[in-house]
């Protein structure tokens, strides 16, 4: 795949540009609100960090990681907590932050997982959603961008552990 050619979906500023926008509406929808930022490691975090930062309001940042996919391109289905959320989040606004909403899987487990430890509410945001392989019933709050039904990597995603630091997303040309 490597040797192959890089199809580029989103540019390093399209994101940077849509980033501002969803982070605007975010601070908006939370002003009065205790919000509580939950990125999900590890792809999440290079959008999350430039998300918060088009936040202004009172936040708490906090990580989480959970498994499904391991090396593979597609989830196995079975969501693993690897590392829980470090502090008590009982009473906050959540925000779970990830990079993809695939099948929907991991984000619908997180979504109750964070429901069960009390929080008073609980959104999701997203760079990127691919509804066509959903397999849970679940709609991401924000969205950057919606793709179709392609393996990206790039801006935190993955394929098998490198291509997170690349600053734009892409597929392989075939």
């Amino acid at each position: 795949m490597e040797n192959k050619k890089r199809n580029i979906l989103f540019s390093e500023e399209q994101i940077k540009e849509r980033t501002k926008e969803v982070g605007a509406q975010i601070t908006k929808d939370f002003e009065d609100k205790n919000l509580y930022v939950l990125s999900l490691l590890r792809g999440s975090f290079i959008f999350a960090a430039d998300l918060v930062r088009c936040i202004d309001t009172k936040a708490k940042i906090g990580f989480m990681t959970t498994s499904s996919y391991g090396h593979s391109e597609e989830s196995s289905g079975n969501v693993q907590v690897v590392n829980d959320i470090p502090d008590n989040i009982e009473g906050y606004d959540v925000l779970i932050v990830d990079d993809i909403v695939d099948s929907g899987i991991t984000m619908n487990f997180v979504v109750e997982h964070v429901k069960k430890l009390g929080a008073k509410s609980v959104k999701t945001c997203v760079l990127l959603d691919k509804p066509s392989r959903r397999q849970v019933e679940i709609t991401p709050d924000y969205c950057c961008f919606p793709i179709d039904d392609l393996f990206v990597v790039g801006y935190g995603l993955n394929y098998g552990d490198y291509y997170r630091n690349v600053p734009y997303v892409f597929n392989w040309e075939v």
